[in-house]
């Protein structure tokens, strides 16, 4: 009888910072059409500076593991540069190819929420695929409620391919904003 391995999240480290390249590469991979050049994807180094760059300002970035091995990651970033929009952030999961469909990407969301919530953020925006039925489902079961169409603003496949905005209340009804989250001053 197989035993099944629970799976945790809990922050990321530098030791994940190779197996989230390599679901990210595939996803991206999956996004364009052969013979496309993605030489633009982050190399190690990359992906540990940016880890790096958002784990100083205590913007959540979070994995999924089983046993030892990394099935998924998420984190967040400034919605916009602009000092009137720190407290909103925009997210990212992605799930490795063989956990899809197996709640990987609901536990990461809930984890990202959470964390979200506790460093003080207010508003959570993403951008999803208009394809991403899955993806699209996921967001609607934690609240988010779609927000925007951006029609044809990706070309792959041999056709043009929408985007969906969705966005997701953090607070508690308060109009009052919450102290900011830390952010440091590089």
């Amino acid at each position: 009888m197989k035993q099944e391995k629970m799976i945790v999240i809990r922050p990321s480290r530098e030791t994940d910072v190779d197996a989230m390249l390599a679901i990210y590469r595939r996803h991206i991979r999956r996004g364009i059409e052969v013979g496309v050049d993605d030489g633009d994807t982050p190399q190690p180094d990359d992906l540990r500076e940016r880890r790096k760059n958002l784990k100083d300002r205590r913007f959540p970035h979070v994995v999924a593991v089983e046993g030892e091995k990394v099935v998924g990651y998420a984190y967040v970033v400034l919605f916009r540069k602009r000092p009137a929009y720190l407290y909103t952030v925009k997210h990212s999961i992605y799930v490795h190819h063989d956990h899809v469909g197996q709640g990987v990407g609901s536990l990461l969301m809930r984890g990202l929420i959470d964390a979200c919530a506790a460093a003080g953020f207010r508003q959570m925006i993403g951008y999803i695929d208009a394809d991403n039925a899955p993806s699209l489902a996921l967001h609607e079961r934690f609240g988010f409620a779609r927000v925007g169409l951006l029609p044809a603003v990706a070309y792959r496949y041999g056709r043009w391919a929408d985007t969906v905005m969705v966005q997701r209340s953090l607070a508690a009804g308060s109009t009052t904003p919450p102290p900011p989250p830390p952010l440091s001053t590089r």
